[in-house]
């Protein structure tokens, strides 16, 4: 199988659509989404319809539960623009699609098991929704050993929209520092795929990650795939796709739309 993994697109449409028209040439059998459809930017329900269509298994993230609860310590341009979110999801100018967007939004799971051997989280493999696993945590040696010991062998994540690669010894990889690319090997590994809409690792181009394994499509979320043995897992490498988009467009978009912060815009050009 070739998955593609994406997250964080948070409502960036251009982002998304140079990312798809890139997984499209390459030969992708299926498209993994981390979560955090929406949130930030300007194009919610677009982000959203291209999901339920190209998306094999999308996975809850904290702005989109936020748009279907109150959102929870988020800051006051993210509360914002998850209020304006929210009022685009409800229009009554488009109250079928509506409808099914937020059906959709409202069934995702928080995890999502491929074997035992692969987990898919939005934040962490402690807490799937909302907690933070940033570079400098490597440090934080508590805190890494007890997120590695709920780590069966793979974790995959997003939330933090820096790519790269924690090991089991406390080790982070950027990207640029494995040249873009990684065998999995024995060690246990937490692995941020990277953000399609908003990266903020200092690089403004959109990020997404592919998966080349031995498995096959049949998955679970809730880890009971029996068809699947932990042991059929062959040589598995991982490769980080960096893609240019029109960002201004995008910041433009933003700019126009009073209930979102200029800097919400602003940090699209900056890459941070």
């Amino acid at each position: 199988m070739r998955r593609a993994l994406i997250s964080d697109i948070h409502a960036n449409l251009e982002a998304l659509e140079v990312v798809l028209n890139d997984i499209d040439s390459q030969g992708i059998d299926e498209i993994l989404c981390l979560g955090d459809i929406i949130g930030y930017g300007p194009n919610p329900r677009e982000c959203i319809d291209r999901v339920m269509e190209r998306c094999r298994m999308t996975i809850l993230g904290n702005h989109d539960q936020g748009a279907m609860f109150d959102p929870d310590g988020f800051n006051l341009g993210a509360e914002r623009a998850i209020f304006w979110t929210r009022d685009q999801l409800e229009s009554p100018s488009d109250r079928a699609e509506n409808e099914k967007r937020w059906e959709f939004l409202g069934e995702l799971p928080r995890t999502y098991r491929i074997n035992s051997s692969f987990l898919l989280v939005h934040g962490s493999p402690r807490n799937p929704l909302s907690e933070y696993i940033f570079p400098e945590d490597i440090y934080n040696h508590r805190k890494m050993e007890r997120l590695f010991q709920l780590v069966e062998k793979y974790c995959f994540q997003g939330h933090t929209h820096i790519p790269g690669i924690f090991t089991e010894n406390l080790q982070f990889f950027t990207p640029d520092e494995i040249d873009y690319e990684y065998t999995l090997g024995e060690g246990k590994l937490m692995i941020n795929v990277g953000s399609v809409g908003q990266p903020r690792d200092g690089d403004n181009r959109a990020c997404y990650s592919i998966l080349d394994d031995g498995l096959a499509s049949g998955a679970s979320s809730n880890g009971d795939d029996s068809e699947i043995p932990p042991e059929s897992v062959g040589p598995v490498r991982l490769t980080f796709r960096r893609l240019s988009y029109d960002f201004e467009k995008t910041i433009q978009k933003i700019y126009e739309i009073p209930e979102l912060e200029p800097f919400l815009g602003d940090r699209l050009r900056k890459g941070c």
